[in-house]
């Protein structure tokens, strides 16, 4: 009998040893701004799209607004459109893909309004999942057929638009929402989002800083401007707004070994991220600073891959600060969708953030002039 106990409980020391080594993280909140559910972008390339948009949803919980689910493919539909004629008038010299950034579903939600997910989710019948990629396929064929015209006709933007509702479905100019009707753009007026609150920073040596510049990066087709700021700074943003209350959109490389998505955590190990200790527990990271931040982007070691919603700040077992990230890859890992990064990997591996004009320290304000 004493050795069946002793069996036991060796078992389960090496069950308790296991299980420690695959979760020694342990996280505590330090900042938090509300949030909206998860999602998934499914087989899509609009991270831009569910990112922005939930960064909106959040403004909107900030602003009293109540809690509100908007609409990704609304936005995605127009942007299609705008990039369309953006790529004809330039004679197909110029980005059509299904890559954007935050500043495009501002414009699209001052120009074209939103609309709720509950009145068009751009699925078709009975599908549940989103795939662009037979459709971001034909439109361009269609594209580089127009353009090798001699003379071009209008047509081409309704056949446009019956390729996305081939896709997508059409979208609707009237719905009824929480018992009062509106179109798009009334919608979007009662939100009361003014597009003009926010604005998009970096921290890039090839530009001045305090200037604003228009980054060179494939998916800013729309050519749409940035602010400059040291790196310290744009950290300090960052810092600043989740302290009072402001989340941030987030745009950046995902593409280091270090970011798994599936373990819900992403650092820059000093060693290089090789050895995947860095999944079960905290670990030594490099140190950032301008100079490593610029090669990076310069090499195209660091490169605009995807965008996120940054909701919150915390911090691990040994007191190191990780910014915690809403995804939008579905309830993935442990956390459920969300991911812990850490300040080096964001220092590093940020293109840009969003924030509302507010979220930004006075002193950075008024050298931007804002």
């Amino acid at each position: 009998m004493k050795a069946f106990y002793y069996r036991i409980s060796l078992l389960s020391f090496f069950v308790c040893m296991i299980l420690g080594l695959q979760a020694q993280y342990s996280f505590s909140n330090v900042t938090e701004v509300a949030c909206t559910e998860v999602k998934s972008q499914d087989r899509t390339g609009t991270c831009w799209s569910f990112a922005t948009a939930s960064f909106i949803e959040s403004e909107l919980i900030r602003m009293g607004k109540g809690y509100h689910d908007l609409s990704e493919m609304h936005v995605v539909r127009n942007i299609y459109k705008d990039k369309a004629m953006n790529y004809v008038l330039r004679q197909g010299k110029a980005n059509f893909s299904q890559g954007s950034l935050s500043h495009d579903l501002m414009r699209s939600m001052d120009k074209h309004g939103i609309i709720p997910q509950s009145e068009y989710t751009g699925h078709l019948g009975s599908n549940t999942s989103y795939d662009h990629s037979e459709m971001e396929a034909v439109l361009k064929g269609m594209l580089d057929g127009v353009i090798k015209q001699k003379r071009i006709s209008s047509t081409w933007k309704t056949a446009f638009d019956c390729v996305l509702d081939s896709y997508m479905g059409s979208s609707p100019e009237n719905f009824s929402y929480n018992g009062k009707n509106y179109n798009p753009q009334s919608f979007s007026a009662e939100l009361g989002i003014n597009a003009d609150d926010y604005v998009s920073i970096t921290s890039f040596t090839h530009h001045p800083f305090y200037k604003p510049f228009i980054l060179e990066i494939p998916d800013n087709y729309s050519n749409g401007s940035f602010y400059n700021v040291p790196l310290d700074q744009l950290e300090e943003i960052v810092d600043h707004a989740l302290q009072n209350g402001y989340s941030i959109a987030w745009d950046g490389d995902v593409s280091e070994s270090s970011f798994s998505s599936r373990d819900g955590i992403a650092v820059l190990p000093a060693e290089g991220g090789k050895d995947e200790g860095f999944k079960t527990k905290p670990v030594k990271e490099i140190s950032v600073n301008q100079k490593m931040r610029q090669e990076g982007f310069e090499s195209f070691a660091t490169t605009d891959d995807h965008l996120m919603h940054l909701v919150g700040s915390s911090k691990d077992q040994s007191g190191n600060i990780y910014y915690k990230i809403k995804n939008s890859w579905g309830e993935i890992s442990d956390y459920k969708g969300y991911l812990y990064m850490s300040k080096a990997y964001v220092r590093m591996k940020t293109i840009s953030i969003m924030v509302h004009k507010d979220a930004i320290p006075k002193n950075i304000a008024q050298r931007l002039e804002l």
